[in-house]
């Protein structure tokens, strides 16, 4: 160690000594600051700033390369993190500590799908977010490093993408959440997704079919070779439940002599029982499988051997060759819910078969019920009119 007048002009000239691999060269104007120059090197040395840190030890905090950094910027850069100190920070400490957080990418698959596997029917869907999209942009990133203003250009880009709001949406609420644990477990200060809007989305779109595309797709669905599919439209469109729910259904749940299929509040998106009446066109469904007394589950994937986890590839394929590439899965509840409306059910039936704990929710179909009404009065219209033309007549 030499303590110098350190000059721009010298340190070009400053060697290491013969017999030693390093040495420093400590500046007298800023107390800390030393240029270590190493005999394998090869270069101008490198710029320190030796201080105390937070356990009373002596920490050295590189500041860069005397060929990139001038003496004066070193001087500069050496006076502020003198101050920080000062001011009670430890820059190697502090690194140490940034370095010690996991990654998010450790963090969702150690951490995050343990917890919600056991709490979360959806916890694959959370998987598949994570794995297809948020993986990429986030995974290498250490919790303490996920920014607010990322999260905000990663909700934008997935809607740029062509996706829905609300599929955007989805992937903003698993990050959120997963880090709202994170901050719960101590490992993270605060989350920096909070209070990031979401995107407005209408959840109220629904996709109804006319006679004529009913028909078409009654046809292929009775007609195509994909039939463990078809039947599993068949029975979506025959009891208006959802597909988790049927996928997920099993021989013990169905009572064939009283033509009851109970659905465990498990498997219920409202969290309770429902008993669900099987019609003639649910039993054709059941009476068409072969998964009873080999499977514990109705729909079986035959090639797999296993339970269906989605149908959504060979639906797509379905609803084309029915001429209605833009009917969703979901459409299927919302159809049978329109035939039970214009049958002449009304919106409480409805609500009680599809298992709507909030009635409101079942009010988005209150447009089909005035339609029904509306046809109910013009029947009791060309009555009355009728009967009043009989009148005169006479």
């Amino acid at each position: 160690m030499a303590t110098i007048k350190l000059t721009q002009g010298i340190i070009a000239s400053l060697e290491c000594p013969a017999g030693k691999r390093s040495i420093e060269y400590c500046d007298t104007d800023v107390r800390g600051l030393y240029l270590e120059v190493r005999k394998a090197g090869g270069g101008l040395g490198t710029w320190y700033f030796r201080y105390k840190g937070k356990s009373n030890k002596t920490a050295h905090e590189r500041i860069g390369s005397a060929s990139d950094i001038t003496l004066f910027e070193a001087r500069q850069k050496a006076k502020q993190l003198k101050a920080e100190v000062s001011l009670g920070a430890d820059p190697r400490f502090d690194e140490r500590e940034r370095l010690a957080v996991i990654t998010y990418d450790d963090f969702f698959n150690n951490h995050y799908l343990p917890y919600v596997k056991p709490r979360k029917r959806s916890w694959d869907r959370d998987e598949e977010l994570y794995r297809l999209r948020i993986k990429d942009v986030f995974g290498h990133r250490r919790l303490n490093q996920m920014m607010r203003q990322q999260i905000q250009t990663f909700h934008a880009a997935v809607l740029a993408e062509g996706l829905a709001p609300a599929t955007a949406n989805h992937h903003l609420k698993l990050v959120k959440h997963s880090l709202n644990l994170a901050v719960e477990w101590g490992m993270l200060d605060k989350n920096p997704a909070t209070r990031i809007p979401m995107f407005a989305e209408d959840n109220k779109v629904e996709r109804y079919m006319n006679d004529a595309e009913l028909q078409r797709l009654l046809y292929v669905l009775k007609t195509s070779r994909s039939r463990s599919v078809c039947l599993i439209a068949m029975f979506l469109l025959s009891t208006g439940a959802r597909l988790n729910e049927v996928l997920l259904a099993t021989w013990s749940q169905v009572d064939i002599e009283k033509r009851i299929w109970l659905i465990p509040a498990s498997n219920s998106k409202s969290k309770r029982m429902r008993p669900v009446p099987l019609n003639e066109s649910a039993m054709s469904v059941i009476e068409q499988l072969n998964t009873k007394g080999v499977y514990d589950h109705l729909f079986i994937n035959l090639k797999r051997k296993k339970p269906y986890v989605n149908i959504h590839k060979v639906w797509d394929r379905i609803r084309k060759d029915a001429g209605l590439p833009n009917l969703r899965i979901h459409d299927l509840r919302h159809q049978f819910a329109s035939l039970l409306i214009n049958s002449g059910s009304s919106l409480f039936i409805v609500q009680q078969l599809l298992g709507h704990s909030d009635p409101s929710v079942t009010q988005r179909y209150s447009h089909l019920s005035i339609k029904s009404l509306e046809q109910a009065t013009s029947n009791a219209s060309v009555v009355v009119s009728a009967s009043n033309i009989v009148a005169l007549a006479a």
